[in-house]
């Protein structure tokens, strides 16, 4: 029976596979689907691993004074070092034929023509500040594994490498549709028994900022039931993954359950045991789409969609770490109240931490799942287990997922 958050993730996880693959230039957030090896060893050749003087451990040893017979820069093949003297050699440069080691600027005294050791210099053994061919890694080794979100760092590695193209899985498209009769457009003035539609902003600003997911598209859906898997449907059509927010409880009007199993989607679990959320659903086509329906309350929509939806959409996204350990934290107003349930209390960070290391947090205090002053003023929610209460420490679960 699935009754926890990490069952129903490891359930809907189980009946996914990544997205297909695409091959692009090397794009910061884009997920990698073959690995990048090395074209060449790194270094390509013995070099310098500071600016000074490429020099014999004899001529070193001697004392006094060495001749410098001239320098070698970067992007230079060197020629041997001549007998008895030094070259000026810079960082990256790579190392003369002849040369034991490497003396770096500050422990020499220099002048045009001819250097003096220092005490310190002296004292060098063979092989200073001389990184050594293929000591980062060897042609063919593998320097970025696939499954691994493209960073900054990792594209700078692949050009090293001659990366020009790589392999990735392509962005994952979502489509989002909010049901409600009762929902107006954000921009609207609504009567006292109407909503404007917040939902619909929260999904699709949770799902930005991550550049391996698109939103497709996002529409409003009346409580009607051909309207509503009309919507589905073209929504399949053009997504990957389709989420729901409203109507998956069990009133007359609830009718997502119904429309999802009409379009072919099996449900995989429906009903939780958290609070808020406890109505939510996920469902899987037999193409392997997902449909998350989720509450429609908005505290219920924000904490399901960051607790059991960015998991799974990462697991579509192809990235091998898509269940990512949260952050273990504190609580510095903790009470003694339990739920026989998995519950997601809304928190706000402080700049503090506990005598273990934790980072404090502090309660928000809310008045249910349609209090979006609360949720607006928190950064995320603690999971407390069932029937347990206190301080934790608890997972904390950021809006944003890292």
């Amino acid at each position: 029976m699935i009754s926890s958050p990490h069952q129903a993730i490891t359930a809907v996880a189980d009946r996914l596979s990544p997205v297909g693959c695409e091959t692009i230039e090397p794009a910061l957030g884009r997920v990698l689907a073959a690995a990048i090896t090395a074209d060449r060893d790194s270094p390509a050749a013995d070099v310098s691993a500071m600016d000074g003087y490429a020099v014999r451990i004899d001529d070193l040893r001697s004392g006094g004074e060495t001749p410098v017979a001239g320098e070698v820069q970067p992007g230079q093949s060197p020629s041997p070092l001549p007998p008895r003297a030094s070259l000026r050699i810079f960082t990256g440069a790579v190392i003369p034929p002849g040369t034991e080691v490497v003396v770096r600027r500050e422990d020499t005294v220099e002048s045009p023509t001819v250097v003096r050791w220092t005490a310190a210099a002296e004292r060098l053994a063979a092989g200073a500040n001389i990184r050594r061919q293929g000591e980062n890694g060897r042609a063919g080794s593998l320097v970025i594994a696939p499954g691994t979100e493209l960073t900054a760092a990792s594209i700078a590695a692949a050009a090293n490498f001659g990366i020009a193209q790589v392999a990735t899985y392509r962005q994952v498209a979502v489509s989002v549709v909010v049901t409600g009769n009762e929902l107006l457009a954000v921009s609207d003035t609504p009567a006292p028994w109407q909503l404007r539609d917040s939902n619909g902003p929260t999904v699709t600003a949770m799902l930005a900022g991550y550049p391996w997911l698109r939103v497709s598209g996002q529409v409003r859906c009346t409580d009607d039931a051909t309207a509503m898997q009309t919507m589905l449907q073209i929504a399949l059509a053009e997504s990957d993954a389709v989420i729901i927010t409203g109507g998956v409880s069990k009133g007359d009007y609830d009718l997502v359950p119904a429309v999802i199993e009409a379009v072919g989607g099996e449900i995989v679990f429906h009903r939780l045991a958290i609070r808020p959320g406890h109505p939510v659903l996920a469902a899987v086509t037999a193409a392997g789409k997902l449909i998350l329906g989720l509450p429609g309350n908005p505290v219920s929509t924000a904490c399901c969609l960051r607790r059991i939806g960015l998991p799974l959409l990462t697991r579509l996204s192809g990235r091998t770490d898509w269940r990512a350990d949260p952050a273990p934290v504190t609580v510095a107003d903790a009470d003694d109240r339990s739920l026989p349930m998995h519950w997601m209390r809304l928190v706000r960070r402080t700049d503090r931490r506990d005598p273990n290391g934790f980072p404090i947090v502090e309660s928000v205090a809310s008045k249910g799942s349609g209090d979006l002053v609360a949720l607006g003023t928190s950064d995320g929610f603690i999971e407390q287990p069932p029937d347990e209460s206190g301080a934790g420490p608890w997972d904390f679960y950021r809006w944003a997922m890292a």
